[in-house]
C-alpha cells in the first residue's frame, strides 16, 4: 500500500497567493510520509469571468504559481522527502484566444512529466443557480492521455466535467488505468446532487480507485480596491462544493475532507485527506468480478 494525500483549497484570482496555499499542503503531505499529493482543478486561479481568465493566465515558464511549487518539490527531494503532485492549472493556448484547462503531473524534482487537457467543457445554465459557460474562455482538448506510471500505479487523467462522460473512464481502464483522477471545482448545487454519486459510479464502472481533489468555499476573485469601489452589490461570488474524496474499486468512499478545513491569516482555507492505495485489493475486485472479459462489443458494434 502507498499513502497519498488529496488536497482541498479555495483558490482566489491571485496566483502567488494560491501557490503559498499549495506549498503549505505540499509540506504537510511530505511530513506525513505521503508519496503523492493530488490537487484540484484550477488550483492556480479562479477568475471572475472569461475575460478575466484570459487576462491573468500565465505560461508555465513565467507562472507565479508553478515556479514556487517546482522549487519546493526540488528542495524536498534534496532532503530525501520525495513527493509527486498532480495539479490543475490554466495555460495560454497557441491556437486561439482562449486558455487551456490542464492537469499537470510533476515528479519529485518538480519537472512536468505529463499534461492532460480537459475534453468536456462545462456549459450549463442551472435554474435559480449559476450560469457557467466554460467554452467562452477555455479551449477543449482533443485526445485521451494514455495512463502513465506513478508511485501508486497507472494513472488515467480527467478533469471535473469529464466525469459525467463514462466513455472516457472506460477507455482509460481499457488502456490499463488503475487510478482515475477527476480534480474539480463543482458548483454547490451539482455537488450536493451528484459529486459522490459520480465518483462511486466511475469507480464501479471501471473497478479503479477514483481520486477527487476539490475546490471548496467562496472564491475571492476581486481585489480589495475593486470591492471597495463596487460595494456588496457588485461582488462577484463563486462558490465550490468541496468534499475531496477517494473511492476504492468496490465503490466505497475510503477518505473524505471536511467542509471547513484550516484557515490562515488571509482567510484561505485548505485541507487534506489521506488514503492508502492498495493495488492488491484492486486485483481482487477485478478477479472476482471480471467485467472486462465479459464485455460485449460484438453486440454493440464497438468497444472502448
Amino acid at each position: 500500500m502507498v499513502l497519498i494525500a488529496v488536497g482541498q483549497i479555495c483558490s482566489s484570482a491571485f496566483l502567488a497567493e494560491n501557490a503559498k496555499s499549495v506549498i503549505r499542503l505540499i509540506n504537510r503531505a511530505s511530513n506525513l510520509g505521503c508519496k503523492v499529493l493530488f490537487l484540484p482543478e484550477a488550483s492556480d486561479y479562479i477568475a471572475k469571468n472569461s475575460n478575466h481568465s484570459k487576462q491573468i493566465v500565465q505560461s508555465i515558464d513565467e507562472s507565479h504559481f508553478i515556479k514556487p511549487i517546482q522549487k519546493q518539490l526540488k528542495h524536498l527531494n534534496s532532503l530525501g522527502k520525495s513527493l509527486c503532485i498532480s495539479v490543475g492549472v490554466h495555460e495560454p493556448s497557441l491556437n486561439s484566444d482562449r486558455v487551456k484547462n490542464t492537469l499537470l503531473w510533476l515528479n519529485e524534482n518538480g519537472e512536468i512529466e505529463q499534461r492532460y487537457q480537459k475534453l468536456h467543457l462545462f456549459d450549463v445554465e442551472i435554474s435559480n443557480g449559476p450560469i457557467l459557460k466554460e467554452s467562452l474562455s477555455v479551449e477543449p482538448g482533443m485526445e485521451v492521455l494514455p495512463p502513465f506510471d506513478s508511485p501508486i500505479g497507472k494513472i488515467g487523467a480527467g478533469i471535473c466535467y469529464d466525469i459525467r462522460f463514462p466513455e472516457l473512464s472506460l477507455r482509460l481502464r481499457s488502456l490499463g488505468a488503475e487510478i482515475l483522477l477527476f480534480p474539480s471545482a463543482f458548483t454547490m448545487k451539482t455537488g450536493a446532487a451528484h459529486w459522490e454519486l459520480l465518483a462511486r459510479s466511475r469507480a464501479l464502472d471501471t473497478q479503479c480507485f477514483v481520486i477527487m481533489a476539490a475546490q471548496s468555499g467562496k472564491h475571492r476573485t476581486q481585489t480589495d480596491e475593486e470591492l471597495a469601489l463596487v460595494g456588496k452589490e457588485g461582488t462577484i461570488v463563486r462558490e465550490s462544493y468541496g468534499h475531496s474524496m477517494v473511492v476504492d474499486p468496490w465503490g466505497t468512499v475510503i477518505s473524505q475532507c471536511t467542509d471547513i478545513g484550516s484557515s490562515d491569516s488571509s482567510g484561505s482555507k485548505e485541507d487534506l485527506c489521506l488514503a492508502d492505495i492498495d493495488l492488491d485489493k484492486l486485483k481482487t475486485v477485478r478477479r472476482d468480478m471480471p467485467l472486462w472479459s465479459q464485455r460485449r462489443p460484438d453486440v454493440f458494434g464497438y468497444d472502448v
